[in-house]
């Protein structure tokens, strides 16, 4: 136990000198540094006090040296067997080792660290520090980090230090707590105990009632049954005992005469003919059996190695070398008094306790200095191998690229890259996602544009594709992906006669002929092709007694034509004829025609067009729109009316037929 700083000023005065008590204490940590017996310690003064202080220092040193071990043995090898001896110079290593495993066993079975077992005040610090420790290493599994980061704080070229209390883990990073309790470093006074927390530690007044009791809570010590509690180390072979203070391990299993019982409650032979008062008389000699013994008459008795000479007199040595058995096994033999030697062939050690030449594991003793890549251990020697993508170098231990696409593993290109080798495709085909080498034809159809790559139909071929049009009407554009109309008026690829005129439509044409209504007359000549601004007027012309035909007030009838596509996307309304007047949009009264009324009369299929007035450039214009979409093929006849109108009411109308072809397609 460390003694109380108050002390580390105090000083010892002598006759010619002053020794601190701190100075007294360094020299006894020294010596238990230096593993010197700490009762016999040379004095440095003459002061009674001085010396007690060097011994406890001493001893304070050595025994947390000891549990140090224990405890490390108990983290490393996870058991305390070889410590079972329990001497006076193992007991506090044993105590931590048993302490420290109690305290891992908390922590992997869930109980908490501060558990309330009363196992004594410095094994419970050893068993929490362990505890603690585990379930820090738990929380702190290494994670793959670009970065890095200080649990505490940086000091700089990725160097990581810890606030006072804690010490670094051996991952440089991470921070744990330093048990002072359990280290010795407190400055806990004599009737405190030592309380580790946190970063810290705290001095807490208590009774000490020593190893194998407990405080109660009236401050009486009280025995820990050490065998109802379970916290005793006896074996499945033994019951355990309570007594004051400890416990006793009794074997369950009573051994016989002629044997004595292992720490572990095994029955081992005794042998009788060891013991110091021999059993057998002078001139006999003392043969072991199991369970007792013989007496024989005195003989020659030959140690291993030797046997006796053919007179039976004395022991000589027995040549192993030149025996039947071959004990060095195909290497090198050398016959020693009472023994032998191998030399052993290179690639083998002589195994001096089991006498034979055991294999060398290059690949073990020299980790990634004999192969650049993988080494595999072979009897008195080694050899080298590549990983995948490499073949071995010349030299037998380097490895140099594999030109995998030599093989051809790829239906179309190969690239060969360090280590592997890459497939690829040409244009019109993909590599394939089962095998990574085969090349599969692209649907360029099947694509989610696929729809968008011809006007009309698309084919797939082997590496590409190609598109089609209609058999009839329409020709493959330049592009190859569009389709475009085939003006047969224009090529002469009609059929119409010589008193018809020739239309051109979308995927076709029209024959159209055209008679004007009686008391109407044609303006203009008929044409044998007909434009899509082309107009057919007929104007009203009626004899001078014709009172109907005066009083009729179409003054004209005309026909215009357009041919129309089905539109794919119908989205707002398309406008498709306009009607011009001459007649002014705020014209006066006394200028006579003032406004102009048009409407739809016959042939608005499915109500799919209207038609709206609007004014450009200050006159009446009539617009027809197609405001909902129309499925090909269609054909109808939307007849127009355009009236004026006057102060009087109507003045006259122009009926406008429009002959509207509508294709299947929407190109």
């Amino acid at each position: 136990v460390d003694l109380p700083k108050l002390f580390h000023v105090w000083q010892i005065t002598q006759t010619t000198e002053q020794i601190s008590i701190e100075e007294c204490c360094k020299d006894g940590q020294k010596r238990g540094n230096d593993n010197q017996d700490c009762a016999a310690l040379p004095l440095i003064s003459g002061s009674a006090t001085c010396r007690i202080v060097q011994e406890q220092c001493c001893v304070t040193v050595l025994e947390d040296k000891m549990c140090t071990t224990g405890i490390n043995m108990a983290k490393d090898q996870g058991a305390c067997d070889s410590l079972f001896t329990n001497t006076c110079e193992t007991k506090t290593t044993k105590m931590c080792c048993d302490c420290c495993l109690l305290g891992k066993a908390a922590q992997e079975n869930g109980i908490p660290c501060d558990h309330n077992l009363s196992v004594g005040y410095q094994c419970s610090l050893v068993s929490r520090a362990c505890c603690v420790d585990g379930a820090l290493n738990n929380q702190t599994a290494p994670t793959s980090q670009t970065e890095w980061k200080c649990a505490h704080r940086c000091v700089g070229n990725d160097t990581c230090s810890c606030f006072k209390g804690y010490k670094l883990k051996p991952d440089g990073k991470s921070c744990e707590d330093i048990n002072e309790c359990l280290l010795g470093a407190s400055n806990c006074r004599g009737g405190e105990r030592c309380i580790n927390t946190e970063g810290s530690f705290r001095c807490q007044r208590e009774v000490s009632c020593g190893t194998g009791y407990e405080l109660t809570d009236n401050n009486n010590c009280k025995d820990i049954d050490e065998c109802e509690t379970g916290i005793h180390n006896c074996g499945p072979e033994f019951e355990c005992q309570n007594t004051q203070g400890s416990f006793r391990c009794l074997p369950k299993v009573k051994c016989g005469a002629g044997f004595i019982q292992d720490a572990l409650g095994n029955c081992i032979d005794i042998n009788e003919c060891v013991s110091q008062t021999g059993p057998c008389h002078r001139g006999q000699v003392c043969i072991n059996t199991v369970g007792s013994y013989t007496c024989q008459r005195n003989s020659v008795n030959c140690g291993r190695g030797y046997h006796l000479n053919e007179e039976g007199t004395r022991c000589i040595d027995i040549d192993e070398c030149k025996g039947p058995e071959q004990v060095c096994a195909g290497h090198g033999c050398i016959n020693l008094l009472g023994s032998y030697r191998c030399e052993c062939e290179p690639g083998y050690n002589f195994n001096s306790i089991s006498r034979v030449c055991e294999d060398v594991n290059e690949c073990r003793h020299y980790p990634g200095r004999l192969c650049a890549h993988k080494c595999e251990n072979t009897l008195g020697s080694y050899k080298c191998s590549c990983t995948t993508g490499f073949k071995l170098a010349v030299d037998g231990r380097n490895c140099d690229d594999l030109n995998e696409c030599e093989s051809k593993p790829c239906s179309q290109e190969c690239a060969n890259v360090y280590g592997s080798y890459q497939c690829y495709c040409r244009r019109g085909y993909q590599l394939s996602d089962i095998d990574g080498m085969t090349c599969e034809d692209i649907d360029e159809c099947a694509l989610p544009t696929g729809g968008h790559i011809c006007s009309y139909r698309c084919h797939n071929t082997p590496g590409s594709f190609h598109c089609s049009c209609p058999t009839s009407g329409y020709t493959l554009a330049v592009n190859g992906r569009s389709c475009q109309d085939i003006d047969e008026c224009l090529t002469g690829r009609h059929t119409c006669t010589e008193n018809q005129s020739c239309f051109n439509v979308q995927g076709g044409f029209r024959c159209l002929s055209f008679e004007c209504p009686s008391n109407y007359r044609r303006v203009g000549e008929t044409t044998a092709r007909l434009e899509r601004s082309d107009t057919i007027r007929c104007m009203k012309s009626c004899q001078p007694t014709d009172i109907a035909c005066v009083l009729d007030t179409t003054h004209s009838i005309s026909h215009t034509f357009i041919s129309l596509p089905t539109f794919r996307e119908f989205t707002r309304p398309e406008e498709i004829v306009f009607l011009r007047t001459t007649v002014p949009a705020y014209g006066t009264y006394h200028l006579g025609s003032y406004d102009v009324k048009f409407d739809i009369l016959e042939g608005n299929v499915e109500n799919a067009f209207d038609i709206i007035k609007r004014i450009e450039n200050g006159l009446y214009v009539g617009v027809v729109r197609q405001v909902k979409p129309l499925i090909g093929p269609v054909t109808t006849i939307l007849k127009l009316s355009m009236r004026n109108l006057n102060t009087q009411g109507d003045s006259g109308q122009n009926i406008i037929n429009v002959h509207v072809f509508v294709s299947e397609f929407w190109f």
